[in-house]
């Protein structure tokens, strides 16, 4: 029987099935359009008719990601403390982020587009998601000056000039050579009034468009790369919703919830969060920015959130903190002195978990060994990828909404 297959980017492909077998038609041609069909893909897999948690594959072009999805963050082409053999054997993250604004200024793009992109340069042969660097220019707030062009600041490495607009922001990605990229963006503080914020999203937009159209010129979308439009709106549920609006008329590939964890209360962020998540397009992805704790990446997944990047787990362990199901463990602590247990036995894949006692990570600690934070974040960073695939498996056994409340109640009794 012949069928027609209905892709997003190809139309139809031509494909033959019978009672034993389905191919689809095998010519250089067809294989090779269906090669590029797949990248730059978002497909939702389940998603209970009852239950707001999806499950997703996002295929790029270093690689298939499956959502929920936990991102290491690579500041500067590098997840602190592990070596990207780690990351892909230990942690098995399939996707890690990386940070536009400091790779710009070291080693700069021309470096690393010379190298063959950020995968290639940091040995990392996987895919890569770059921020566009507005968080960054509303971390400086003292060093920057913004307006309708873009925003102009010193580099807090030798204080030299800068400006970085809309234009600027998509030419620094597409050097950089990254899987998915983000849209310049306006990051209001938490305080922020409500005309502050109204103009903050007044112009995210207007840079959004300026993105995406310079995005489409330079056609960067080849071969499957993306460009996700960022929400901001701050507190104001519909300022959320507007700018939400905004983006969606743009037809990004995907979107982002930006301007959250900069401030705010928990149940701010959330809320945040819910309100953006509720009338975002379904079949695209949806990714929060710079979150969270395990517990709040469990909820937003319960509101439709696919990806997730922080850098909470790294930089706990550089502080002689773990992650546990029952909770953190400060292993500063006396009590660990002669607590000869593995940190969690039950995490398998991951050979710092299962190995190594309490009390030799906590003499590392106390002896101020660098190995301390070597191996504190290969078993946080594999704990948050961990808790993705037991998040994507009981989506997939319609037992989500259970599974997470009784897994954050026993997290947080032991916190």
């Amino acid at each position: 029987m012949i069928v027609f297959l209905h892709t997003q980017n190809f139309g139809y492909v031509l494909a033959f099935q019978n009672t034993e077998f389905s191919v689809l038609y095998t010519n250089a041609k067809v294989r090779a359009s269906r090669e590029r069909m797949m990248r730059g893909s978002f497909v939702l897999e389940k998603k209970s008719e009852y239950e707001t948690p999806r499950v997703g594959m996002l295929s790029l072009p270093n690689g298939d990601v499956p959502t929920p999805v936990f991102m290491p963050v690579g500041t500067q082409a590098t997840v602190k403390g592990t070596l990207p053999r780690d990351l892909r054997e230990v942690v098995k993250c399939p996707i890690i982020l990386g940070n536009t604004y400091h790779l710009n200024l070291r080693p700069g793009v021309g470096v690393v587009r010379k190298a063959g992109g950020i995968s290639k340069f940091m040995n990392w042969n996987g895919p890569v998601l770059t921020d566009s660097g507005g968080f960054q220019v509303f971390s400086l707030s003292k060093l920057r000056k913004i307006d309708d062009e873009g925003v102009s600041f010193r580099s807090h490495l030798d204080g030299s000039e800068i400006f970085l607009g809309p234009r600027e922001a998509v030419e620094i990605q597409d050097g950089l050579h990254s899987d998915v990229a983000m849209c310049l963006d306006e990051c209001p503080p938490a305080q922020a009034t409500r005309e502050e914020v109204q103009s903050a999203t007044n112009r995210t937009s207007l840079w959004a468009r300026a993105c995406i159209n310079h995005w489409q010129e330079r056609e960067c979308d080849q071969n499957g790369r993306m460009l996700f439009g960022i929400v901001q709106g701050g507190r104001f549920e519909d300022l959320r919703i507007k700018s939400a609006e905004e983006l969606m008329a743009m037809n990004f590939p995907g979107y982002a919830i930006g301007g959250v964890s900069v401030g705010e209360t928990e149940k701010q962020m959330l809320d945040q969060v819910k309100w953006v998540s509720s009338v975002l397009p379904s079949e695209k992805p949806r990714y929060v920015m710079g979150v969270g704790t395990p517990p709040q990446l469990l909820q937003m997944i319960g509101m439709g959130a696919d990806m997730f990047d922080c850098v909470m787990p790294s930089r706990a362990a550089r502080h002689g903190m773990a992650f546990t199901k029952n909770g953190t463990l400060n292993l500063r602590n006396e009590k660990f002195k002669e607590d000869y247990s593995p940190l969690d036995e039950t995490l398998e894949c991951c050979y710092v978990s299962q190995e190594f006692s309490k009390a030799y990570l906590r003499h590392l600690i106390m002896a101020k060994e660098s190995l301390a934070g070597v191996l504190l974040s290969l078993h946080n960073l594999r704990f948050f990828v961990k808790l993705m695939e037991q998040a994507r498996k009981h989506i997939l056994d319609d037992s989500f909404s259970g599974w997470s409340s009784g897994w954050i109640e026993n997290y947080m009794r032991g916190k």
